[in-house]
């Protein structure tokens, strides 16, 4: 019998499912929820990545195939190139709603406009010191720029989502008062809840939520860093609290420890809150290589879901397990199936930890046989050879030494 938490794509924790866990949440319909992905724009802020217009056509095209909501695809004013593929992915109507970043500036707003954007994040300043020590700006000219900027986005008929910056640091009082100034005086159609340092806590977020929407009665786009890697779990939280819109990236990629993991975020939402958002989690392994290659970035090898070594297995404990359970029980080997992100099959690879079935699942590979006696004597070479190399064996190093111990 099926249950939320255990189908025949993945096996997670019944306890997700409990009332007394459940009953607490408020999480929009699932067809409300999206993903506004800031890969093109806040992905591109990590340092040393560049993409040109024809590597942002590439991200975008496939964003939209995994069936992500909205896509932010950069800052118009940053250069001309960006300006161009901004443009260029708005004409090409992958289909998403497309956005631009821009600060709270009339240019900017205008710029946005003009490349053909359904809407536009505009950006400023929130928290009080960082508008004096960063900016070097009175208070209210972060005040007087949102409302300017904010209005002209209203008349221009953009989709207007007003982001002040370093949110979560500011000090409460100010910050409330200044959000509903810039509602009520200003423009905003939704309001992103920005955690620029990554700096609160999964604990704070109900409450964050709470007193915002006694001041700002539009909806909320949580923007949350992963500086203490509480990203994603942040956004969950936001989530669970009403929060429809979520900005996300691919693999987290963005400035200094990044952003909230989009596939994180959308696996978690299906196979521990049971809710499906409509995104393609099957596209998630190639889409996080897409983004891996043309950042010229390295994702770690066992990085949740989309990690190049994710489904190795060394130990030989766990060998034993795969051998016997990957055709009729492969949920007791992980999660989820990794077909279910793209990913390759559980493969048994040879080191330091491997055991007895290792060498024989190795053995079954390379068409070979040995005795137990000269299987035992495999796995401790096996081991002695890994350490040595500080590292994984080949397939021609354990020819090698199987042929030393059989025919030697």
């Amino acid at each position: 019998m099926k249950q939320p938490w255990k189908t025949d794509k993945w096996f997670v924790s019944p306890w997700n499912y409990e009332p007394e866990v459940t009953s607490k949440f408020q999480f929009p319909p699932a067809k409300d929820i999206k993903i506004h992905d800031i890969t093109l724009r806040d992905g591109e802020q990590q340092a040393g990545i560049a993409y040109t217009l024809e590597d942002k056509m590439k991200i975008a095209k496939a964003l939209a195939e995994a069936g992500v909501h909205r896509i932010e695809t950069g800052m118009p004013a940053v250069s001309k190139e960006d300006e161009r593929a901004i443009r260029e992915i708005v004409q090409a109507n992958f289909g998403p709603e497309i956005f631009a970043f821009s600060r709270c500036m009339v240019a900017d707003v205008k710029l946005a406009k003009e490349c053909g954007v359904q809407g536009v994040v505009v950006e400023i300043p929130s928290s009080e010191h960082i508008i004096k020590h960063a900016y070097g700006w009175e208070l209210q000219k972060a005040i007087d720029l949102s409302i300017e900027a904010t209005l002209l986005a209203k008349e221009l008929g953009l989709y207007t989502v007003w982001f002040p910056i370093d949110a979560s640091r500011a000090d409460m009082n100010w910050f409330l008062d200044l959000i509903e100034k810039i509602s009520t005086e200003g423009h905003m159609d939704a309001l992103a809840v920005v955690d620029t340092f990554g700096g609160i806590s999964p604990h704070a977020i109900p409450h964050l939520i709470k007193r915002v929407r006694e001041r700002v009665k539009k909806p909320l786009e949580p923007h949350f860093h992963d500086d203490f890697g509480m990203g994603v779990a942040n956004t969950l939280m936001a989530r669970a609290c009403g929060c429809t819109v979520a900005h996300t990236t691919v693999t987290g990629i963005g400035e200094r420890a990044g952003n909230a993991a989009m596939e994180e975020l959308v696996l978690a939402l299906l196979t521990m809150y049971g809710i499906d958002i409509g995104i393609k989690t099957e596209k998630f392994y190639s889409l996080s290589q897409l983004v891996r290659e043309l950042s010229h970035t390295q994702i770690p090898s066992n990085r949740p879901i989309v990690g190049e070594t994710l489904l190795s297995v060394e130990s030989g404990i766990v060998t034993s397990w795969v051998r016997r359970c990957r055709d009729e029980n492969p949920l007791e080997l992980g999660p989820f199936l990794p077909s279910l992100v793209g990913q390759r099959p559980v493969e048994i690879v040879l080191g330091k930890s491997s055991g007895i079935d290792s060498v024989a699942e190795w053995l079954e590979k390379i068409g070979g046989d040995a005795s137990q006696e000269q299987r035992e004597a495999i796995v401790l070479k096996v081991k002695d050879a890994s350490i040595k190399k500080k590292g994984l064996l080949t397939e021609q190093e354990f020819k090698k030494i199987v042929d030393s111990v059989v025919h030697g």
